[in-house]
């Protein structure tokens, strides 16, 4: 109103930076207000921290259950990784909301005002570094995998030690599963970073002087 606008306001936007796009507790209570008090409303959840680590935009759009109702089981949804401090959070709250397609577009001013700060910050995309960039945060991850992996071993022990059944057994190997694509996840992202790393090396640290040396020595070589 302030700015003359004749838009309505629809939704609320936050970022959980390295945890995920997902409700939490809080997120979810946000969110069934809004849509009690001034439907249609949407929740969009942004991670920055792993946007820049993977390249890809980690974006989520969501719309809260009415209260009391029962979802239908839908199988497990599309897996991510969850840090062990916010799994209880994200578990509570699972069935109270639902997630949305999403999809974004690039406008001619969009365009426009990307390629004034490509031509303005070339240089500084070139020599950034994703291995740099996120060297807390994957120092994070690592540390929060050993944390699940212990937690699963202690379980596992439990389990023998109290001769448990074949669905807690399940559920254990499931754990471990999850852990596999995690590190896999990890471990992918630092080769491309990487990969990136050494791309860059081979295009602007290339030494003239010394690849016509080499090519010098291997003709008097050949000639010998």
């Amino acid at each position: 109103q302030l700015s003359h606008q004749q838009e309505n306001v629809v939704g609320w936007y936050h970022s959980h930076p390295g945890y995920g796009c997902w409700l939490s507790g809080i997120d979810v209570s946000t969110q069934m207000i809004n849509q009690q008090g001034q439907d249609p409303w949407l929740a969009v959840v942004i991670d920055p921290v792993r946007t820049m680590t993977s390249g890809k935009v980690e974006i989520g759009a969501f719309r809260t259950y009415p209260e009391g109702y029962k979802p239908p089981d839908e199988g497990p949804s599309e897996y991510q990784t969850i840090p062990l401090s916010k799994i209880e959070d994200f578990g509570v709250h699972a069935k109270q909301y639902y997630s949305l397609d999403v999809s974004f577009f690039k406008s001619s001013l969009d365009s426009h005002i990307l390629d004034l700060l490509w031509n303005k910050y070339w240089v500084n995309t070139l020599s950034s570094s994703t291995l740099i960039g996120s060297r807390d945060f994957v120092t994070g991850q690592i540390f929060d995998i050993a944390e699940k992996l212990e937690q699963a071993e202690s379980q596992v022990q439990h389990r023998l030690s109290r001769y448990m059944g074949t669905m807690d057994k399940k559920k254990e190997e499931s754990q471990l599963a999850k852990l596999c694509r995690d590190t896999s996840k990890m471990a992918v992202e630092q080769v491309k970073g990487l990969s990136g790393q050494v791309i860059k090396d081979l295009l602007f640290n290339c030494r003239p002087d010394v690849e016509a040396q080499e090519a010098t020595t291997q003709d008097m070589d050949i000639s010998v």
